[in-house]
């Protein structure tokens, strides 16, 4: 296959300007709506780390008693619940939005961003991108379609012991346990990995389009191996080997959830649309499954509202639901992953195009513009792409 030459970021910014398509919704609706609540951010927050340590606290007792079977049960439940620190729980930290009082916002990032080898900086650059051109490959590279949802048998027990050797993929993921420590050296010396390899085209495009944040990943991907450094020698040295995988080891550890939720955002649709309800999809999970994924189930809703807190995009969702498809269920996002694949082996150019219904025409007198609260994607972008 033919690798694609794509323009400078700093050429697309001036001349891509995609014209979102939005539902209408009332303004003072939206602006309750977008109310940031230090109440639910430290539940969400705060909540989401308790349960890692209760996991946690489990895998040392069933380690320390030499109870096998219940060790390794409680790990995959551990590892379960630190898979979501992955991508997940720093995304929506990085918009900023969780919580109302700031600091608390970026406290919480680098925790999260420290346990699950985040790189907040590299992220906010790519995913200021990803908002303003979601699916256009010039501007957004952090998914490039088409995404295949099939998992062969290696890839699918690596999912649901120790995620080890994730093949390269096309979204913007260091993957498993050895490609992550091997990236994060790279980061931390300034370099990125084979430009063959669609990710890591993208991050060479946003280190030289962003240097300032460059800088700020190279400083991050080694307090990295600083951190995680120390917790393995100590635990090894100490005897207590099992706090690698309680701590370091824990985000690579029984991946399936992670994988299986986030595989639906984008996988299957229609690239280079203006309309966040063909290149996007929501899906319904249980109540844990959507605390755990910070409420990004709700991912069409994210998009069109970026600047909306993940515990209030479900109400967003009842606000427009006559304007926006019904969820699929995850079982149903699946099977209209795997069809959609089916085809697009045979014609790349093939995309789910998803049935929606009309936009609400504005009422005189009640004409809704595309103000800042709209197209907001909360404290995101960093310094060089604020706009």
């Amino acid at each position: 296959m033919e690798k694609t030459e794509y323009a400078p970021l700093a050429d697309v910014r001036k001349e891509l300007k995609v014209k979102w398509l939005r539902p209408k919704i009332d303004g003072k609706t939206l602006q309750e709506i977008n109310k940031r609540s230090d109440l639910q951010g430290w539940i969400q927050s705060a909540g989401h780390l308790g349960i890692w340590l209760v996991t946690g606290i489990f895998v040392y007792v069933f380690w320390a008693q030499s109870l096998w079977l219940p060790f390794v049960i409680a790990l995959f439940l551990h590892g379960t619940v630190a898979s979501f620190f992955v991508g997940v729980a720093p995304h929506e930290l990085g918009h900023g939005s969780v919580f109302k009082t700031k600091i608390l916002n970026q406290i919480f990032l680098y925790i999260y961003s420290c346990l699950g080898w985040w790189n907040p900086f590299d992220y906010a650059s790519s995913h200021t991108y990803h908002h303003r051109y979601t699916l256009h490959p010039e501007g957004d590279r952090e998914n490039l379609l088409p995404l295949s949802p099939m998992v062969g048998p290696f890839f699918l027990v690596q999912l649901f012991t120790m995620n080890i050797l994730t093949q390269p993929g096309r979204t913007f993921s260091k993957g498993g346990l050895l490609s992550t420590i091997y990236s994060t050296i790279l980061g931390a010396f300034g370099k990125v990995g084979s430009q063959d390899i669609p990710s890591q085209e993208w991050l060479q495009a946003l280190h030289e389009d962003q240097p300032q944040e460059h800088k700020n990943a190279i400083w991050w991907d080694r307090f990295l191996l600083v951190f995680h450094g120390i917790v393995i020698i100590t635990s090894v040295l100490s005897g207590y080997w099992v706090f690698i995988f309680l701590i370091s080891f824990s985000p690579f550890i029984a991946n399936w959830g992670g994988y299986v939720l986030g595989m639906t955002q984008h996988t299957g649709l229609k690239e280079n649309d203006s309309d966040f309800r063909k290149c996007v999809r929501s899906v319904r999970v249980n109540p844990l499954a959507e605390f755990l994924y910070w409420r990004m189930n709700w991912h069409t809703e994210h998009h069109m509202f970026a600047g909306v807190p993940c515990y209030n995009l479900k109400k967003l969702y009842n606000e427009i639901a006559d304007q926006m498809p019904e969820p699929r269920s995850l079982f149903g996002a699946w099977k209209e992953m795997r069809e959609t694949w089916y085809r697009q082996e045979k014609d790349p150019s093939y995309f789910y195009d998803t049935p929606v219904p009309p936009i609400l025409e504005t009422k005189k007198g009640d004409r809704q513009s595309e103000d800042s609260l709209e197209s907001s994607i909360g404290d995101l972008a960093p310094k060089g792409l604020v706009a």
